[in-house]
């Protein structure tokens, strides 16, 4: 017996008749999803029984963690919710619902809702001919783009801005940085300002940022031990023997401006175990 939940139906579904959205396969974020991630670490924690929406085609609407559980169970049927979706409409499912979970990141839904804009144009296109407003024309006017512009921030749950950023961004951008936002490792923001560079240059400023966020970290973990006292190197020490290593190799020695409010040196163990054993306690 079948049973109706907010829309959809209680059914009882053949594995092999679901498949993953095409924008999800077009964008390559199924790579990415936490939930098929988390399937494959630790299935134990995953709950194959939880129902998962589709619709009536077999598209996964949610709960690609549970179909992917099941899938590696190799169980045959599973519980699902269904409902009665075209395509588009499904993919405006999938956004709505995974705006605030964890990994499907602003860029993910403006990029996923960006391949609703030809049906928008079309449905902006044939509404104004229905009214008589084009005349003939194949083209939508810069208001009417505006418009599809906001339907589509609209869709992704985000501001109209940032959807004209990702679009700058999928023109512009070095395939690495693509690929870190939809990994959440780059913001939109972050990656704007890198697309004014070259493709070159962008993906050098990346490696360095990476780096500075990388160091920044191990800054923030190790700096504050106020109850513990450890020896540290002396600076005058440290300076000397960095001035001496980069006067036997010439480059080995990097200085970059980072955005902590202090002088902090860090040194590869390879020098450190070279220095003299001058220490002094904090």
């Amino acid at each position: 017996m079948m049973t109706v939940q907010e829309g959809g139906r209680t059914v009882v579904r053949v594995l092999e008749e679901l498949r993953v959205h095409p924008a999800l396969e077009e964008i390559g974020f199924c790579a990415f999803l936490p939930e098929l991630n988390e399937a494959t670490q630790s299935q134990d924690q995953m709950s194959p029984e939880e129902p998962i929406c589709v619709t009536h085609t077999g598209l996964i609407l949610s709960g690609f963690g549970c179909w992917r559980s099941a899938v590696f169970d190799r169980r045959f049927e599973i519980n699902c919710i269904e409902y009665l979706l075209s395509d588009d409409e499904s993919l405006q499912f999938i956004l709505a619902h995974h705006q605030t979970r964890r990994g499907w990141s602003d860029f993910v839904r403006i990029r996923l809702a960006l391949t609703l804009e030809p049906a928008l144009q079309q449905k902006a296109l044939d509404n104004m001919r229905t009214g008589g407003k084009l005349k003939g024309l194949a083209n939508l006017p810069e208001a009417h783009h505006i418009n599809v512009r906001e339907e589509i921030a609209r869709a992704a749950g985000v501001g109209d801005r940032n959807v004209s950023n990702v679009r700058t961004i999928l023109q512009r951008a070095h395939p690495n940085l693509i690929q870190a936002l939809q990994e959440g490792a780059l913001s939109i923001n972050r990656a704007i300002q890198l697309c004014n560079l070259p493709k070159a240059g962008q993906l050098e400023q990346f490696i360095r940022y990476t780096e500075e966020r990388a160091i920044n970290k191990v800054i923030r973990r190790s700096i504050p031990q106020p109850k513990e006292k450890k020896a540290s190197l002396d600076v005058v020490s440290v300076l000397d023997a960095l001035q001496q290593q980069e006067a036997r190799e010439p480059g080995s020695v990097k200085v970059r401006v980072g955005r902590q409010k202090r002088t902090v040196i860090l040194i590869g163990e390879d020098l450190s175990t070279g220095l003299p054993a001058q220490l002094e306690l904090r």
